[in-house]
C-alpha cells in the first residue's frame, strides 16, 4: 500500500514542486494550503506522515502541530519552514514535531528525511515494548513513561530521546549519534538543541530523585546508567 502524505504549505509553487517530486517516488500527497483546512485534514483523514508549513493563513503550522499532538502522539511530523534559528527549531521541536528542515531545501534532502520518518514508523511495532533501568520504564505501546511509579510527562521529541538513551543502556552517545538516530538531521556545531533537550529530559526524569540516570561525559556525550 502506497505511504499517504499530508502536506500543509500555502505557497502554490512550493507545493506544487513538493507533490510531483513525492508522487514521483511512489508516495501519495495530499495538499492543504491553510493552517485550519491543514488541521481538520490532519485530524480526520489516515496519513503516514504530515509535512507542516509553520506561517500559513488562518492558523500558524505550531497551532496546528499541537492540536494534532493532543490527538495523535504517533504520527510523524516534519516542520518545512523559512525559519531556522535554533530557538525555532526548539519551538518546533517542543511542540511534538519530529524533524525541522528549512528553506530553501534541496529535494534530495527533503525525501531524504520522508523515507527516515516514515521508514521508523513502518518499523515502530517491531520494537520491544518495555524498557526498564533502575525505577524508571519507558513503554513503547503506551507512550508512557514511569519513576518509581510516578508517571512522567515528555514531549514526543523528549520520549524519542529517551528511548535512545535507554537503548543504548551504558554506552556513550556522542551529540552527532543523537541527531542522527533522533533528530534525524546534522546540526551545526555551535548548535545546542541537543544540549538543551537533555536538559529538559533531566528536569523530568532526575529532578526530585536521589539516583540519577543521565550523566555528562565531557567531551564525549551523555550516558544512561545507574550511579
Amino acid at each position: 500500500m502506497a505511504t499517504k502524505i499530508l502536506l500543509v504549505e500555502d505557497e502554490p509553487k512550493v507545493s506544487a514542486f513538493i507533490r510531483r517530486g513525492l508522487e514521483e517516488e511512489g508516495f501519495v500527497v495530499e495538499v492543504a494550503y491553510d493552517g485550519h483546512f491543514g488541521q481538520r485534514l490532519a485530524l480526520s483523514t489516515d496519513c503516514d506522515l504530515l509535512i507542516l508549513d509553520v506561517i500559513l493563513p488562518g492558523q500558524s503550522g505550531l497551532d496546528v502541530l499541537k492540536a494534532v499532538r493532543a490527538q495523535d502522539q504517533d504520527l510523524p511530523i516534519l516542520m518545512l519552514t523559512a525559519l531556522g534559528t535554533t530557538q525555532d527549531k526548539l519551538v518546533g521541536f517542543d511542540g511534538g514535531a519530529d524533524d525541522y528542515l528549512v528553506k530553501p531545501f534541496d529535494f534530495v534532502e527533503l525525501l531524504a528525511r520522508v523515507r527516515a520518518l516514515t521508514r521508523r514508523r513502518s518499523r515502530g511495532g517491531d520494537k520491544g515494548s518495555q524498557l526498564t533501568l533502575a525505577d524508571l520504564t519507558l513503554n513503547m505501546a503506551s507512550k508512557t513513561v514511569t519513576r518509581a511509579g510516578q508517571p512522567v510527562r515528555l514531549t514526543a521529541r523528549e520520549f524519542n530521546l529517551l528511548e535512545l538513551l535507554m537503548r543504548h543502556q551504558g554506552r556513550v552517545l556522542s551529540r552527532s549519534e543523537i541527531a542522527e538516530h533522533t533528530w534525524e538531521e546534522s546540526f551545526d556545531t555551535g548548535s545546542n538543541v541537543i544540549d538543551v533537550y537533555v536538559n529538559y529530559l533531566r528536569n523530568k526524569v532526575d529532578k526530585g530523585f536521589g539516583k540519577k540516570l543521565i550523566h555528562t561525559v565531557v567531551g564525549m556525550g551523555y550516558v544512561m546508567r545507574e550511579e
